[in-house]
């Protein structure tokens, strides 16, 4: 049996892999899903494709992922959000972040991008700032989701300036970038890669990146931080497996991972959207999650945001 189990190990994959995405198409997550989808149906002459889950702040599709069965023919996107920030952020969550998966790899990292609607009257965090203390209450900022990076990063900037801001949930990256730009809402901490190429093209201002410097695609936005002194936001994509899925399968995707982020091709479609690909065995994401969740704790509690 130990023998026929190892033989279906290195057999893998011999179907179709499933990748469940918390969120909907457009977005951030579509964006690098769909990258790192085809680099690995290359790999593998195996097809891996992608089943969007969204809603609840990515919780749906991560419950799913979660109850899976451990064979390898179910992958899942985790994020930030998540991994990092619901197991504070949800009184109850439908799943163990550390427990119920098998980390395989990160596949990208990048900064949130402070962003506003053309006829804002603001080009600078410092008149953003004071603009919102002079109407308090009167401006709304967009976030794909209750308790995802770009709603807690809003929650952050508030509790750090003594702002006050309204918070509108859309159920993606995608629809929230598109009522910035139309002017229903005033602004949003958009993931890079969704939002920077509509600030490339003049359809909303970008202000500031929520690194600690400068980022690389982008070096001409100023910071956050440089206004905010530690102010620090930053959103990260990877992927794992349901626990127990056989470790000779979780290494081989990740082995598969590695080398596609290390191609110049991979590194120039993620930064083109301005992620930084970042790989990481197994072991070193496992322990970067729980890390990030020990980040993460403090500022959620401090801006009293909570999900029942």
């Amino acid at each position: 049996m130990a023998g026929l189990a190892r033989a279906q190990d290195a057999a893998w994959p011999a179907k179709p892999v499933r990748l469940i995405l918390p969120f909907t198409p457009g977005g951030a997550t579509d964006f690098q899903g769909r990258i790192l989808c085809d680099m690995l149906t290359r790999h593998f002459g195996q097809q891996f494709f992608i089943d969007y889950k969204p809603g609840a702040g990515s919780n749906i599709g991560v419950a799913e992922l979660a109850r899976s069965a451990p064979d390898g023919y179910t992958l899942g996107w985790i994020t930030v959000a998540s991994h990092a920030i619901n197991p504070t952020l949800y009184a109850k969550l439908p799943f163990d972040h550390l427990k119920d998966f098998a980390p395989v790899s990160m596949i990208g990292m990048f900064p949130n991008l402070l962003v506003v609607n053309n006829a804002l009257p603001v080009r600078t965090v410092s008149e953003l700032i004071s603009l919102l203390k002079k109407e308090p209450g009167k401006y709304a900022f967009a976030s794909s989701g209750q308790g995802t990076s770009l709603h807690l990063c809003g929650e952050m900037f508030k509790v750090m300036t003594g702002t006050d801001m309204l918070h509108v949930p859309y159920k993606g990256g995608g629809p929230a970038i598109t009522d910035v730009i139309a002017g229903v809402v005033s602004m949003t901490f958009g993931n890079m890669p969704t939002v920077l190429p509509h600030a490339k093209g003049g359809k909303v201002r970008a202000i500031a990146v929520t690194s600690s410097e400068r980022w690389f695609t982008a070096p001409e936005i100023p910071t956050v931080a440089e206004t905010v002194p530690g102010f620090l936001s930053m959103s990260w994509h990877g992927v794992a497996f349901p626990a127990r899925t056989p470790e000779a399968i979780v290494d081989r995707l990740a082995a598969a991972i590695h080398k596609a982020l290390a191609t110049p091709e991979m590194q120039q479609r993620l930064a083109a959207g301005g992620s930084k690909a970042t790989p990481m065995s197994p072991k070193e994401f496992a322990a970067f999650i729980r890390e990030d969740t020990e980040r993460w704790a403090p500022a959620i509690r401090a801006s009293g945001a909570r999900v029942e």
